[in-house]
């Protein structure tokens, strides 16, 4: 049973962001930083990615680990109420995240994935963009 009212639960829900998260944030500075410049979330391309390097031909996605059942300690957290509603909700984002991965790497994008959790450490973080970019 969940201990928040149907209406707290509600509004703590209607707080979840889909765009301009904290973790994308994060990885917008450190990408500004070391010199990328960026656009944000096209809605002409599939899955409307987070960011768009155009001139690198690179995308970025920076997906939440529960949402898109990443395979840390947030990622594996199960819902208490409404478990199956919740499990085949995040089972058809992972399955909507391959696809839309596969059109764009068909239409020529390098597609490099951001964990929430990865953001935690921004010097990793770093590193591991760079390496992606080199």
């Amino acid at each position: 049973m969940d201990k928040l009212t149907q209406q707290h639960r509600s509004w703590n829900m209607s707080r979840i962001r889909s765009t301009n998260t904290k973790p994308e944030l994060i990885v917008r500075s450190l990408l500004h930083r070391i010199g990328f410049r960026f656009r944000l979330h096209r809605k002409d391309l599939p899955g409307k990615p987070d960011i768009v390097l155009p001139k690198l031909k690179a995308i970025i996605f920076v997906n939440g680990c529960f949402w898109h059942r990443h395979n840390c300690k947030y990622g594996k957290v199960k819902s208490k109420t409404r478990a199956e509603f919740w499990e085949k909700k995040i089972r058809d984002n992972v399955e909507r995240d391959k696809r839309n991965k596969n059109k764009l790497k068909d239409l020529g994008w390098n597609v490099f994935v951001i964990w929430e959790c990865e953001t935690k450490d921004c010097s990793k973080l770093l590193l591991r963009i760079e390496r992606f970019f080199i």
